[in-house]
């Protein structure tokens, strides 16, 4: 159908034979091999080149149409292949709504519009699980990750700031405050379950060679922080997600150096991961190049 098309355009053996970069034998030999195979006359030939039968100029419209929708077709194998059209299944964590991640996928979206990109919320535990299950092909966690067979890339990092009720000595000065003057403080957390790796670097920046004074544990950090108003304790939080929320009577305050920070990381399986996970991956900012096992 290729041959005999470009030779309805050409209406010239040499010179279709030459834009296809073929002999013209073999161009003549396919064409009449595509008569035979319809029984009907495509073709008159003449002097100065050929003239396409009746029958030719309808064979002809067919064929252009076929090896349009032929190349379409491969266009879209194409761009499955690649990555960018298909579906791809990603999960946020719940401590980093907004910011970089909620951009990226923006963006990502926006440059490949074809993918259907699928989404949901979890936490860090959660979101491993379901990549390990392939029930997911790439995920916003927090870091560390102690889990073979996952790729975890570093997209962002942010001050870890303290949480204090409006009426506690410690909202009195914004001034940096000194671990020594947590140490006893009752504290308001998140279950450990929710992110291992991430709860034992809050608590060994925080509280370096003791384990702190957990009175209460909430599910996420809007009420984390609900909680420290309430006066319940004094609690951890990532800036992003303190200036989120502004709940009146709690007061945030940053801690002396060493600085303590979380990081965001996106992690996949690069055993099941699609190709449009590396699209992703490619787009998203790169801090210190991987964490995890």
């Amino acid at each position: 159908m290729r041959y005999f098309s470009v030779l309805a355009e050409e209406l010239n053996f040499t010179r279709a034979a030459r834009r296809l970069h073929v002999a013209q034998p073999a161009l003549s030999q396919q064409v009449k091999a595509l008569e035979r195979q319809l029984g009907v006359e495509l073709v008159e030939r003449t002097s100065k080149g050929c003239a396409l039968t009746p029958v030719g100029r309808a064979v002809a419209e067919e064929a252009r149409r076929v090896l349009r929708e032929v190349a379409a077709a491969e266009e879209r194998v194409a761009a499955v292949v690649q990555g960018r059209e298909g579906r791809l299944r990603v999960a946020y964590t719940r401590s980093a709504r907004g910011g970089v991640c909620d951009a990226l996928v923006t963006e990502f979206r926006n440059r490949y519009p074809r993918l259907d990109v699928a989404l949901q919320t979890g936490w860090t535990s959660h979101n491993v699980a379901e990549l390990l299950a392939g029930r997911l092909d790439a995920a916003f966690v927090r870091p560390p990750l102690d889990v073979p067979g996952l790729d975890c890339r570093i997209v962002a990092e942010e001050e870890l700031l303290l949480a204090v009720p409006a009426g506690h000595p410690l909202a009195r000065t914004r001034a940096r405050i000194g671990r020594h003057r947590i140490a006893d403080e009752p504290v308001v957390l998140w279950p450990r379950q929710n992110g291992p790796g991430m709860h034992a670097l809050i608590t060994g920046q925080l509280w370096p060679g003791r384990s702190p004074r957990i009175v209460r544990e909430e599910p996420d950090d809007e009420q984390l922080l609900l909680a420290v108003a309430a006066g319940y304790g004094i609690a951890p939080i990532p800036e992003g997600r303190a200036r989120v929320f502004r709940i009146p009577g709690v007061c945030l305050r940053r801690l002396t150096a060493p600085v303590p920070t979380v990081t965001l990381g996106l992690a996949h399986d690069p055993r099941t991961a699609p190709p449009a996970v590396q699209l992703l991956l490619a787009m998203a900012p790169r801090l210190t190049g991987s964490a995890g096992a």
